[in-house]
């Protein structure tokens, strides 16, 4: 740790935050958090609120820490500036975090490798009929490139998938997706280690989504999860084949489905997850003695490849 804190220890850090994604006020809330956890450690940190004219702000720092969440932060778009600026930069590059935000992109992968996923339908008609007989109802439908479980809706009846569609539409482009009911969860990668599951448990939603999230005691967070020994061991083996399987670089976190047998399936790669001090990454950090500006400090690290 001493000699990578050294290689670290005058450069100016930007943190890039904020941005005009969906999940604006997420990566403000991460940013500040981190900024703050920089400056504890001891770094020099300059905060910058993404904006379309942002690339002024880059002026005179020597690393960027990611803390952007959605498009265009964590779809390769910011990491690719960077590239071409030469400034290096935490988590995925363009390859990785392109693949990550797309979750069509993603499943293919994970199908073709055998990681078990829910089936979904996505052509280029999206024709409800033609999804309703592949399809038992409840039916998820999902926008293809946001986080935060933004725009996704579970549909019941055939009135209430075509109403999720139309407000499916405003996000270009979307899927249907196999609901499977039963538990939530979600696992780290540091570094190639899996960290903790951890159990996600809403109490007044009927899935995890944006509300259960982002407001305060509507969710239950449990870790290690409550899942026989086998099953939790596979969900961690799923998260770093997951995790590698997309390209991701240095740190990411895998959501996961597991039905009622205990069997994990995944449905996403997130190469920049919210990174709040209580966030789902931040807990199950904590749950293996990795405090807080420890993990941000790991983070940090994953930067010194391109540096």
């Amino acid at each position: 740790m001493d000699r990578e804190r050294r290689r670290l220890q005058d450069k100016l850090i930007g943190v890039l935050y904020g941005g005009w994604s969906s999940e604006r006020e997420i990566s403000l809330a991460s940013g500040a958090c981190v900024t703050r956890a920089l400056r504890r450690l001891g770094f020099k940190v300059k905060a910058i609120d993404v904006d379309r004219n942002f690339m002024r702000k880059l002026k005179g720092i020597d690393i960027a820490f990611i803390a952007l969440h959605g498009q265009p932060g964590e779809d390769g778009t910011i990491q690719g500036m960077l590239d071409f600026l030469g400034i290096p930069y935490t988590g995925s590059g363009v390859l990785g975090s392109a693949v990550g935000m797309d979750k069509i992109i993603s499943k293919r992968i994970f199908t073709a490798l055998s990681i078990p996923t829910p089936e979904y339908y996505h052509g280029e008609s999206m024709d409800v009929d033609e999804v309703l007989s592949n399809f038992d109802f409840p039916l998820v439908v999902k926008p293809r490139a946001e986080g935060s479980s933004v725009g996704v809706t579970i549909a019941e009846t055939r009135k209430a998938l075509e109403q999720a569609v139309k407000r499916a539409r405003k996000y270009k482009d979307y899927f249907f997706e196999e609901y499977i009911p039963g538990m939530m969860a979600t696992c780290g990668i540091i570094n190639g280690v899996p960290l903790p599951v951890l159990e996600i448990a809403p109490k007044k939603r009927k899935f995890y989504d944006y509300k259960s999230k982002y407001t305060e005691g509507m969710t239950e967070y449990i870790v290690p999860a409550r899942i026989p020994e086998k099953q939790y061991k596979k969900t961690q083996k799923l998260a770093l084949a997951a995790h590698r399987a997309i390209g991701a670089h240095g740190f990411s976190r895998v959501d996961f489905v597991l039905d009622k047998n205990g069997n994990p399936y995944v449905l996403e790669v997130n190469t920049i997850p919210g990174l709040l001090s209580e966030s789902n990454l931040p807990l199950e950090a904590r749950a293996i003695g990795l405090g807080y500006d420890d993990l941000i400090f790991e983070i940090l690290k994953t930067s010194l490849i391109r540096l």
